[in-house]
């Protein structure tokens, strides 16, 4: 679906780090936790690709300016790190936005009964947020939010109000335990269940980490990438990653945005 959003909110919530609140159709249909939208934000060539973001959170106000009564939105969570993502910051209430979305494949809830454990940082909560939002009408969950310092500690209060177990490392110890946060949900899968799950979004290397736990415990692990979008619809190959039969002789490749950007993390080959 291709929509006109106008942007609600965009606030900064950490140093360089932003969440902004938009509005979207009622039809939008984000089938599952862990879509994202592909957002252009200059109506102009430059910059000239959309940017891919996670949607962070999906819901509905109270409003006198539609038919129903009630206007819905989608809020995304990114960090200023180039041109496209400095000029979203620069947006205020009322500009406009033309978005793609939602796309990919997101989440799978799993058994109820089992234990979910979330793992991210930075705008690697982004997905996280409302994947909680399903998870805790069923499930006990826990967060594991990992960052450099605590500037990359993001929106850690609206997991809590949600019911949500936090546990937080940062690797200068400015909050929660000094580390990485793997270590940190190592502690904690030596005494989770076999039906638990872990669901993690994040860099590559940490991703790596928590799959490599994952097989050492016998416990299901689901994993959002990060790519370098140009179509967000498999049409470019621009952001493929391998699977896990690749080799030279085969090659066995998946589209993070067609295929993803949420695999089992069994499905890829880590190597």
């Amino acid at each position: 679906m291709q929509f006109k959003s106008m942007v609600l909110s965009n606030v900064e919530v950490s140093p360089s780090y932003f969440r902004m609140r938009m509005t979207a159709p009622p039809t939008i249909g984000v089938s599952c936790p862990g879509q994202f939208v592909m957002v252009k934000v200059n109506p102009a060539i430059d910059p000239l690709l959309r940017r891919p973001f996670g949607v962070f959170d999906l819901g509905t106000f109270e409003t006198e300016f539609t038919d129903c009564g009630r206007q819905t939105y989608l809020e995304i969570l990114y960090k200023v790190v180039g041109k496209g993502t400095a000029m979203l910051s620069t947006l205020h209430q009322g500009d406009h936005l033309d978005i793609l979305g939602p796309l990919g494949k997101g989440f799978t809830l799993g058994d109820p009964a089992g234990e979910k454990l979330l793992v991210g940082g930075g705008v690697g909560l982004a997905p996280l947020y409302y994947l909680a939002k399903e998870l805790v009408k069923e499930s006990r969950v826990h967060l594991f939010a990992g960052g450099r310092n605590k500037e990359d500690i993001l929106c850690i209060t609206e997991f809590d109000r949600l019911g949500v177990e936090t546990y937080v490392a940062t690797d200068d110890g400015t909050l929660g335990a000094q580390g990485l946060v793997t270590e940190v949900l190592e502690q904690h899968l030596s005494r989770a269940g076999a039906n638990a799950t872990i669901y993690a979004c994040g860099p590559t290397p940490m991703l790596k980490a928590v799959a490599f736990l994952a097989d050492k415990y016998g416990i299901a692990c689901q994993v959002s990438l990060e790519g370098y979008m140009a179509c967000g619809v498999g049409a470019c190959l621009g952001c493929v990653v391998q699977g896990k039969d690749h080799s030279e002789a085969t090659p066995d490749y998946r589209c993070v945005c067609k295929d993803g950007p949420v695999f089992d993390q069994t499905d890829l080959l880590w190597s």
